[in-house]
């Protein structure tokens, strides 16, 4: 039996009657109890330690001969922790309110007046009910594939993009990544990739704009033995060698026009022909696109095919340049330093606190490329056991602007914000990060669990 197993459990009790809790305490006493007599001080207690369970009666202050505060806290806690077990104390003769009570999500009912055996086989049941779930909810994120395991972030715009990135995957759709230099474009693309029905299969990436012209077409299309000088043998090209898997045409902003027209070409038909060929070959191929520049700018000047760009977006991600990620510097900047001080074998290198202040400041122009040159530099260039501001050599570049001048807005992103970079900050340290934000560990926890972060 492990050392937590035999600890206390926290269990709240929620009665307004003294006499009565003071008889569920001591009929409880194998628990750790926590009281409370108001729906006010219930929710305080739910958010403080989060028990797994609950005892509640539904006649509460200020109107006791109700049962409305009652069903109201019952849904104001599921809200707050959706897997607490809740069990109702009624009255005798009180059936339709018991069943009303599980409908809304309680766990179990008892009639007063109790009896207190019966009543701790319940909680008990309540308690490993609920760890099972917990355990249950672990082993299938672990499961799960993690098609996204290269991207850090904490950003909720990222976030939302790594659920689209989940969603679209299963379909054959055509995905368009937009987005700066260095902001993670192809691992996104990998990412449709490993999540979709062809991850067994190949994927295979060319980049539009690092290839010469006259040997892009041989290069995405292949060549026929003697089609022109050079040509030895027959030679498949990218989107013949990416069958029944993934093409990801990077830059494919620079693709050329008399290009376009042939890739335009095979998306309308899905075959194609070698260089010096008359066989059209079939080829069953999911094609990912992306590109830095305005694709929709390039069609208005006559540089990018319309109908090219409408069969290639037909599901367009547009991925925010690291500045504007919340806490993703940070986030990122200690795991670069994790990384390279490991390839560096300086495992006791760490980050100063003024370099994460300056790296944060910094508007970071080549994104999380730039980021990661960066760390894996100063890594190899410091002197003393710390990674410090000068040696990271990034200026302060901060900027504060405020659009919206609702206080309840700008206090509620404020602090989402600090937050978001708290953690980041101090590396996923809850503790630590509850000390910088002054605040104790519980009221992270629940400005966490307000503004939906993990």
């Amino acid at each position: 039996m492990s050392e937590s197993s035999l600890k206390p459990r926290p269990l709240l009790i929620v009665e307004d009657d003294p006499s009565l809790q003071k008889q569920l305490r001591w009929s409880l006493d194998k628990f750790e109890t926590l009281t409370a007599d108001d729906g006010e001080s219930a929710l305080s207690q739910m958010r403080r330690h989060a028990p797994a369970v609950v005892t509640m009666d539904l006649g509460l202050p200020p109107d006791p001969d109700s049962v409305s505060e009652g069903f109201k806290l019952l849904e104001n806690l599921l809200a707050i922790a959706p897997d607490t077990k809740v069990i109702v104390l009624t009255g005798q003769n009180d059936q339709a309110n018991a069943l009303r009570a599980i409908a809304l999500g309680a766990y179990d009912f008892f009639a007063k007046p109790f009896e207190p055996e019966m009543l701790v086989l319940t909680i008990d049941r309540a308690f490993r009910l609920h760890d099972l779930q917990q355990e249950n909810q672990r082993l299938a994120a672990m499961r799960q594939p993690d098609t996204l395991a290269g991207l850090i972030t904490r950003d909720p715009q990222m976030l939302k993009i790594c659920r689209t990135i989940e969603k679209v995957a299963s379909s054959s759709a055509t995905v368009m990544l937009l987005g700066e230099s260095g902001t993670g474009k192809e691992l996104l693309a990998r990412g449709v990739h490993a999540a979709s029905p062809r991850r067994s299969e190949r994927f295979v990436a060319i980049n539009c704009a690092a290839i010469p012209e006259n040997l892009l077409e041989s290069e995405l299309f292949g060549y026929e033995k003697g089609a022109f000088t050079g040509a030895a043998k027959t030679t498949p090209g990218r989107i013949e060698t990416a069958n029944k898997g993934t093409l990801f045409l990077d830059e494919i902003g620079d693709l050329p026009m008399p290009l376009q027209a042939k890739l335009l070409r095979f998306l309308q038909e899905r075959v194609i022909e070698r260089i010096g060929g008359r066989q059209e070959i079939p080829v069953d191929v999911r094609i990912v696109g992306a590109t830095h520049q305005d694709l929709m700018a390039l069609t208005r000047i006559g540089g990018f095919r319309e109908d090219l760009y409408y069969r290639l977006a037909e599901i367009i991600v547009t991925i925010p340049p690291l500045r504007e990620r919340t806490g993703d510097v940070a986030l990122l900047a200690h795991a670069f330093t994790r990384r390279f001080t490991q390839e560096q074998n300086r495992a006791n290198l760490t980050l100063a606190e003024d370099a994460v202040r300056a790296l944060e400041a910094h508007p970071w122009p080549g994104n999380v490329r730039e980021l990661e040159n960066c760390l894996k530099r100063a890594a190899i260039m410091a002197d003393g056991n710390q990674i410090t501001a000068a040696d990271v050599g990034v200026g302060d570049n901060a900027s504060a602007d405020v659009d919206d001048l609702n206080l309840r807005k700008v206090r509620d992103q404020a602090e989402k914000q600090a937050v978001i970079a708290a953690v980041a900050r101090v590396n996923n340290n809850l503790a630590k990060a509850a000390d910088l934000l002054g605040i104790s560990r519980p009221t992270l926890y629940d400005l966490m669990h307000r503004f939906g972060l993990k």
